[in-house]
């Protein structure tokens, strides 16, 4: 009777060898995987704002510009709803290659590429792009990321699509990276270009310099996930060249030119997590740091030779510190988000602040502020994949005033001596669908 139910039995249990066998065997599975959110934003300004996409990716309020009786041509409200932030992401998984685990981030939004008119709007563009490799210690990351200086593990958590800017660096660079960890440290090196975020003039300053900007990053990271503490410290360094322009012109002839501007940035960021609240900090010394969206960039400081009208440059340099303290409720979150940021001036005396001849400013920005902060509290409501999310941005600029010949109250290094303080208060409401 025993021999006769296990003769029975044998199909299952072959079956079942057979079926594990294949599983064993099957390859793992490869492809793309797809993530984002879907967002509209409506908000409301109480005034004229320097900013880019329709008012979207707000800056800072603009200056008192006066009209013919004496008003104040920006000191009025306006209003827009706007859904161009929503995201794809694909995330893609692929075979292992040179003994690392190998995957993939491909991003994109409808945020557009061009903001001069609006052309662009609702254009689909490239956000990231990048193929990852995972050693045991080691991560190589190939393609467009975030630039070295905005911190993934500790960024403003802000509903506004600024992301804190102008006071934290905001920009996607092509790179190559390289992170060596070991324990909780971590250490980071990254060559890259200049794409969609560029110094004035484009990335063509960068590419004629025919140097990439270098950075480093060292970080102490640890994490309990049983009682949900957690800590964050790092530092890192950055080092930019850019050559404006490659000849310069005099009485209708050219000459060769291969004066560069050359900066050297550095930031310290902080985060703590509690199992009740998360708390972030970062501060940014930045010399030439107009390409991440934030205030600086160059000046010419000497007429090196009259013969061939060649300059030399110096840096506007710029120093900011923002922080961020937010509860982690699972239903509702409270949050208040605040930035400070001050003009230094430059370390040399400035001959002019443009290149053109018309005297525009296109090559700084701030270079008429002396000072820049905001405050920013929000509320989000959470009610499984569909968030609800309200917040006030209060942006006040402290901007230089004008002497009795029209010149700015600014001393030889573009340091401002006498402001006034010109503010914007955004309101702003979200619904943000995640998938």
């Amino acid at each position: 009777m025993k021999f006769t139910r296990l003769l029975s039995a044998l199909p299952v249990l072959f079956f079942a060898a057979f079926a594990s066998a294949q599983t064993l065997s099957e390859p793992p599975k490869y492809g793309i995987s797809f993530s984002g959110f879907l967002k509209t934003d409506y908000f409301l300004d109480t005034r004229e704002g320097v900013s880019i996409r329709e008012g979207h990716f707000l800056l800072f309020p603009r200056n008192i510009s006066p009209d013919a009786n004496g008003n104040d041509i920006y000191a009025s409200p306006s209003f827009n709803f706007l859904s161009i932030q929503t995201r794809l992401t694909g995330r893609i998984t692929a075979p292992d290659a040179f003994g690392a685990k190998v995957s993939g981030i491909l991003e994109a939004d409808f945020f557009g590429n061009e903001n001069a008119a609006f052309i662009d709007a609702n254009g689909f563009r490239l956000r990231h792009a990048y193929a990852k490799l995972n050693w045991e210690k080691t991560e190589l990351i190939a393609g467009q990321f975030w630039h070295p200086l905005f911190i993934p593990a500790c960024f403003s958590g802000v509903i506004s699509f600024n992301t804190g800017a102008p006071f934290q660096p905001f920009s996607r660079n092509p790179q190559a990276r390289l992170t060596y960890k070991t324990g909780k440290l971590s250490v980071t090196g990254v060559m890259s270009a200049q794409r969609d975020f560029a110094s004035p003039g484009g990335s063509t300053p960068l590419r004629n310099s025919a140097t990439p900007i270098v950075s480093g990053l060292i970080s102490f990271e640890t994490m309990n996930s049983s009682t949900g503490k957690g800590f964050l410290a790092g530092a890192g360094a950055d080092y930019k060249t850019i050559q404006p322009f490659q000849t310069t012109t005099l009485l209708l002839q050219s000459f060769i030119t291969d004066e560069k501007v050359k900066g050297l940035s550095a930031t310290a960021y902080l985060k703590i997590t509690m199992p009740e609240f998360t708390w972030k900090l970062q501060t940014i010394y930045g010399e030439n740091l107009f390409d991440l969206i934030m205030m600086g960039g160059y000046v010419v400081s000497s007429l090196a030779d009259p013969a061939t009208n060649r300059v030399t440059y110096s840096t506007l340099n710029y120093h900011t510190t923002w922080s961020e303290i937010q509860t982690t409720g699972d239903k509702v979150q409270f949050a208040l988000w605040a930035g400070y940021a001050r003009n230094l001036g430059s370390k040399e005396t400035i001959l002019a602040y443009s290149n053109r001849i018309d005297g525009t400013e296109v090559t700084t920005r701030g270079a008429d502020m002396k000072s820049v902060t905001r405050i920013s509290p929000r509320i989000v409501f959470i009610q499984g994949k569909f968030n609800l999310a309200t917040e006030l941005e209060y942006t006040t600029v402290a901007y230089a005033t004008r002497r009795t010949d029209g010149t700015l109250n600014r001393d030889d290094y573009g340091k401002i001596t006498d402001s006034q303080n010109v503010g914007n208060l955004r309101v702003l409401l979200s619904a943000i669908l995640n998938f």
